[in-house]
């Protein structure tokens, strides 16, 4: 009956961590650049045998690699990355990378997000470019040329955000270690004009919302039927004597 109990309790902290994850996902269906968050539960056996019990871990977290859909905008200093890649950005963090690629360029020519941040180039860099030559026009490998001269050069990055990531903001997320700059990789590039939407598809994550808050309810049920049949079984025996 214990075991039974604990397998329940079990169930419920795995699936609240969901709960929190699939929540966070859909408060960030509209994001620009948001990569989603997805739980991975393993079994975990307590004994040997018949005796065995069965409980569920409480879950490894990691980033989904679905891409988003491409939006175009029309804006010269709006980016999207095509392929397994990120842009760089220097941050009071050090540096984060972001699948967001709306910029804009200040008086003094720096490239920023919309945040504020410094956007890097390849060499981690931030990206200064000419204030009084209007917007740059970008080539598929990341370069920046103003009235045809190549100016500068969008870093793009490639790292591997393992389980327990830490995110920065809505949609960067924080390195463990220097993330590998990519040169020359045809499978990856820039497009000018178009920002990248979350890769959260709402509808999916409202019906998985759904079925995790009733599978919580029926764990918190079997919780009350345990208790109430320790409950019993206590007044039982008590009575017995």
């Amino acid at each position: 009956m214990q075991s039974g109990l604990y397998v329940a309790l079990s169930s419920q902290i795995a699936l609240e961590r969901r709960l929190t994850t699939i929540a966070d996902n859909v408060a960030n269906a509209g994001t620009v650049g948001f990569r989603a968050t997805e739980v991975k539960f393993n079994d975990l056996v307590d004994g040997v045998g018949k005796d065995s019990v069965s409980f569920v871990s409480t879950g490894d977290s990691y980033l989904s690699t679905k891409v988003g859909p491409l939006r175009q905008t029309g804006n010269a200093f709006d980016f999207a990355v095509q392929g397994d890649a990120w842009f760089g950005i220097e941050t009071p963090q050090g540096q984060v990378v972001t699948r967001d690629g709306r910029f804009q360029m200040i008086e003094t020519g720096e490239l920023l997000t919309l945040e504020g941040y410094p956007v890097l180039d390849a060499g981690g860099a931030p990206i200064q470019l000419d204030p009084n030559a209007g917007a740059p026009v970008a080539g598929r490998d990341g370069t920046l040329r103003q009235n045809g001269n190549l100016v500068a050069g969008i870093g793009l990055f490639r790292f591997d955000p393992g389980p327990e990531f830490v995110r920065f903001g809505n949609s960067g997320i924080v390195p463990e270690r220097a993330p590998e700059p990519i040169v020359d990789d045809p499978r990856v590039g820039v497009v000018q004009g178009f920002v990248e939407d979350s890769n959260v598809n709402p509808v999916m994550e409202m019906t998985r919302l759904i079925m995790v808050q009733r599978a919580f309810e029926n764990a918190a049920a079997v919780i009350r039927d345990t208790e109430s049949a320790f409950d019993q079984g206590i007044r039982t025996l008590g009575g017995s004597g």
